[in-house]
């Protein structure tokens, strides 16, 4: 009796508020026997992610120490106030840092800082991404008008010499199947010029 080879898979990690839906379902269709598995990973530990080997790439928000990684920088994401519906900020379509001075802002949605939010005590000022991905029907989110963008990146270990992981690298550039820098274009290359 036989066995069935293990699918290879490829390990991809990301941060809160990082959807991969588009890039998942491009995978799926040119790579039907690889696994792309995606798992989230703490903002806080991103990095030890990617250089302890949990995952091949990640999906992080800068800053991130990117000695000894490679980094592709994808978006900007617009920062929000993310509060109770029965706090102040609810009443007003947009908000400045002023504005806020005299709450406590937290920056990382805990749930404890959620619990704190939830009961007026505090404000989260989080990228729209995790407002939106977090959706709860008893909270809403303002645009902080002068509060500085974030921005999400694709990172990897420079030493990583991984055909998947340039495959993948490929789809979220946007190259075509047909591009010249896939490594299934260049097998098929080979294959033509024997």
């Amino acid at each position: 009796m036989s066995e069935t080879p293990e699918r290879p898979t490829l390990r991809v990690g990301k941060v809160a508020g990082v959807t991969v839906t588009k890039w998942r379902g491009i995978w799926a269709e040119r790579f039907p026997r690889v696994r792309l598995e995606v798992v989230d990973v703490d903002q806080r530990e991103q990095r030890e992610a990617l250089m302890k080997g949990d995952v091949a790439m990640c999906f992080v928000r800068l800053p991130i120490d990117d000695d000894g990684l490679h980094l592709i920088r994808l978006y900007e994401e617009a920062p929000v106030a993310w509060v109770s519906k029965d706090h102040l900020v609810a009443a007003a379509d947009e908000v400045t840092l002023a504005d806020l001075a005299d709450d406590a802002v937290l920056t990382d949605p805990t749930p404890h800082a959620i619990d704190l939010v939830s009961i007026g005590e505090a404000v989260l000022a989080v990228p729209q991404s995790i407002a939106r991905s977090q959706s709860r029907r008893d909270f809403v989110h303002r645009p902080i008008t002068d509060a500085p963008a974030t921005t999400v990146a694709l990172a990897w270990p420079r030493d990583s010499d991984d055909d998947l992981v340039e495959e993948f690298i490929g789809v979220v550039r946007g190259r075509t199947a047909n591009s010249a820098r896939t490594a299934q274009a260049r097998a098929s290359r080979k294959r033509r010029s024997r």
